[in-house]
């Protein structure tokens, strides 16, 4: 048996004790689970009312890394003893989106952590489309970010990005600092943060940020400019409702990458800013499979993410690691699951 906390709708998670898993379906691979990010999503599941659906008596979680414990009888691409990561969005490959090529835009998808159970738990059971080998090498503290990591990757692929170009980020909680990193990897030349917060932005000036802004003390499109000379090449939105400040930082000719979601934000926009200012918008939903440049951006050492977690909780107190990032006094919780486990 293992002890589990279950969603049961609401904002609330109660533990209870569930059977261990075990593959039933030919694909099926059981999956010990080290750690679980907690993310900006699970949040949104816990948020009263909800701002993203999951489904009750599930287990959420979907940002684990673990070790193959046991696989189905027609599972080939793991074995037991390999170490994987999860890629938790399970699309049906038959759709119309999916048969274009569209895999994130599937209209049958399911996804771990969200309607099927997840990995806040000891123990996982998922098909192995889901899971991707992962080298020793990666510390655990790192491969714990390849979904959200993976998620950024996706999205950044969307345009080009010149070597020195200057990218203004709106948001500087994890997703925001992860694009931070990524850039910085990709040869962008100064990297803006803007964020409400004084403590994230105080990490993100510790991991490298050339210049952090606040909106509340000071005019964030004028210092862009003067920063930049003509405004930012690249603008993204790590909120989801920021579509109005990042046309107005955006240079003539830029790229604003909307990312963040707020499902009922509904932000007034100057379409005539975008039109005369030659813009152009990008928005970008988990990307088209990044998976393998996620892994090998881990694997060679180009991103260590690891920087970013300011809490190690065990599973038992995954509701404090949940309120600690929605107060904003933590920018990545992980959760533990087995103590005395080596990072």
């Amino acid at each position: 048996m293992m002890h589990v906390p279950v969603f049961k709708g609401e904002g609330r998670l109660e533990f209870e004790e569930r059977p261990i898993p075990h593959p039933e379906q030919p694909d099926d691979v059981l999956v010990r689970i080290e750690a679980c990010g907690i993310c900006g999503t699970d949040l949104n599941i816990l948020a009263v009312p909800p701002a993203h659906q999951a489904t009750p008596g599930i287990v959420i979680g979907h940002e684990g890394v673990g070790r193959v414990e046991a696989v189905g009888r027609g599972v080939t691409g793991v074995q037991p003893g390999d170490r994987v990561v999860i890629a938790p969005r399970l699309t049906c490959g038959s759709c119309p989106y999916c048969r274009r090529g569209l895999d994130n835009q599937c209209l049958n998808y399911r996804t771990i952590g969200t309607t099927i159970d997840g990995a806040f738990a000891p123990y996982l059971r998922a098909p192995q489309q889901a899971l991707f080998k992962l080298g020793d090498g990666v510390a655990r503290d790192d491969a714990v970010f390849f979904e959200p990591l993976s998620c950024v990757v996706g999205s950044a692929a969307r345009l080009a990005v010149q070597a020195g170009d200057s990218v203004a980020i709106i948001g500087a909680g994890p997703m925001g600092l992860l694009y931070a990193l990524l850039y910085r990897s990709l040869g962008a030349g100064k990297i803006i943060m803007i964020d409400i917060a004084p403590y994230r932005l105080s990490v993100a000036e510790r991991i490298g940020a050339d210049c952090v802004l606040s909106p509340t003390e000071t005019d964030v499109p004028k210092a862009v400019q003067a920063l930049t000379g003509l405004g930012a090449d690249v603008v993204v939105d790590a909120v989801g409702n920021q579509l109005g400040l990042a046309i107005k930082l955006a240079r003539r000719g830029g790229q604003v990458l909307l990312f963040g979601l707020r499902p009922f934000d509904n932000p007034m926009v100057n379409q005539y800013t975008i039109t005369r200012h030659d813009l152009t918008i990008h928005g970008s939903f988990v990307g088209l499979k990044p998976f393998v440049q996620t892994i090998q951006l881990l694997e060679n050492g180009c991103l260590r993410p690891s920087r970013l977690i300011t809490h190690r909780l065990p599973l038992s107190e995954l509701s404090r690691g949940v309120e600690l990032m929605r107060s904003g006094q933590a920018i990545k919780v992980i959760v533990e699951m087995q103590e005395n486990q080596q990072r």
